[in-house]
């Protein structure tokens, strides 16, 4: 029964792991593959790994989020959804900073590490990782499943190693440029601020790549009628055909 009852939660286990591999391994070994192939045909391999890898990830989690034991059910307690919708809409905010340098994904501009320093960085050094673990609370909250819960550990955990290898590698790259950014900075949103090592400029935030997130928490916001109607078998249907 055991099995049976968590066979979803130990596929999730390894789609992660596999993502990790791939989404972490690439990073730690980038700079080795550009000096030897690009950063142009790199990224190109990099992007043509991830995004499939994340396709399935993402597809195999919306089709079996409610698998496993159900360990608690809040969705009618009143406010809970509107809560969860906000809390999950900031995490977007944090969670895509990287929309800023669209181009490089498809190599269409030169990729190359840099050193961000303003807008959401004042806030928190890693948003990615800060707004992953904001989206895993507040969808643990909601499903309220053991797949959920793996799913949840297996990202946060996932987010966690990538903050210390980001700081590594940025620090071999920058040396004293990136410790000097580190001083000024926190992981936690808004510690440095109430520390005043950092300070918020509000008008870094008008670009037009911030109105493009807001777009998108609102086109997936969309979606979710579809994902709750039945859109999950559809998507688990797919997902077998790709992995058949």
């Amino acid at each position: 029964m055991f099995p049976v009852t968590h066979q979803s939660s130990f596929v999730m286990f390894g789609l992660l792991l596999a993502f990790a591999l791939i989404h972490s391994g690439g990073a730690a070994f980038r700079s080795k593959a550009e000096a030897f192939i690009g950063a142009r045909a790199w990224r190109l391999i990099f992007a043509g790994l991830s995004i499939p890898s994340a396709v399935v990830l993402i597809g195999y989690f919306l089709a079996h989020r409610y698998d496993g034991v159900r360990l608690w059910n809040v969705q009618g307690t009143p406010g809970i959804k509107l809560m969860v919708f906000v809390l999950t809409a900031i995490s977007f905010l944090f969670l895509y900073p990287a929309t800023y340098n669209l181009l490089e994904i498809p190599a269409v501009q030169e990729p190359k590490v840099r050193l961000y320093t303003t807008g959401i960085i004042r806030i928190s050094r890693h948003p990615q990782a800060i707004g992953q673990i904001l989206w895993c609370l507040t969808h643990g909250l909601w499903i309220g499943t053991s797949f959920m819960m793996v799913t949840s550990v297996g990202l946060i955990g996932h987010h966690l190693f990538a903050v210390w290898h980001g700081d590594r590698r940025l620090k071999e790259k920058f040396g004293d440029d990136f410790e000097k950014l580190q001083r000024e900075t926190s992981v936690f949103p808004f510690l440095a601020v109430f520390e005043g090592r950092q300070k918020i400029y509000w008008r870094e935030f008008l670009r037009p790549s911030q109105l493009g997130i807001l777009v998108a928490i609102a086109v997936f916001w969309w979606i979710h009628r579809y994902i709750s109607l039945g859109g999950e078998a559809f998507l688990a249907s797919r997902l077998q055909e790709l992995l058949s």
